[in-house]
């Protein structure tokens, strides 16, 4: 199965289609805040963007810190969200080695990145894409 990759950052115009889509059609939000993934400024108008989004971790340690099992591991890499199982205790959030997940202060739920890849629609310079590749277990 595929993976989210950020496959050429120097590309990205800060736009943050990407985001609003997943906002959009993941969480029903205009809230740039409900997306999986950030696109942020490196530092500067001249400095370019970064966009920090999950890795699709093989072994993901946000789902092997959940007590209930509402994060499972996905066949491929990455995450299955199952919100019903969740209570809100942000352990995922915590273990996550590259802080691509927040707990949504209203929701109480985590904004977690589930591999569905509507982000890459809408990225008008194919920044990211749905990549098969295997990402090896991340230590935090």
């Amino acid at each position: 199965m595929a993976i989210l990759k950020v496959v050429d950052v120097d590309k990205c115009i800060g736009c943050m289609s990407c985001m609003q889509a997943c906002a959009r059609f993941r969480y029903q939000s205009f809230s740039l805040y409900r997306a999986a993934l950030q696109v942020k400024t490196r530092g500067g108008i001249s400095s370019g963007f970064q966009v920090n989004t999950c890795l699709g971790c093989t072994e993901p340690m946000c789902a092997e810190a959940c007590p209930t099992e509402a994060l499972i591991p996905r066949k491929g890499g990455g995450v299955v969200f199952r919100q019903n199982l969740c209570i809100g205790c942000g352990e995922c959030e915590k273990a996550c080695p590259v802080d691509a997940i927040r707990m949504d202060p209203q929701w109480h739920i985590p904004i977690v990145c589930v591999q569905c890849g509507i982000c890459t629609q809408y990225c008008p310079h194919e920044v990211i894409q749905m990549v098969e590749e295997v990402v090896p277990h991340v230590d935090k």
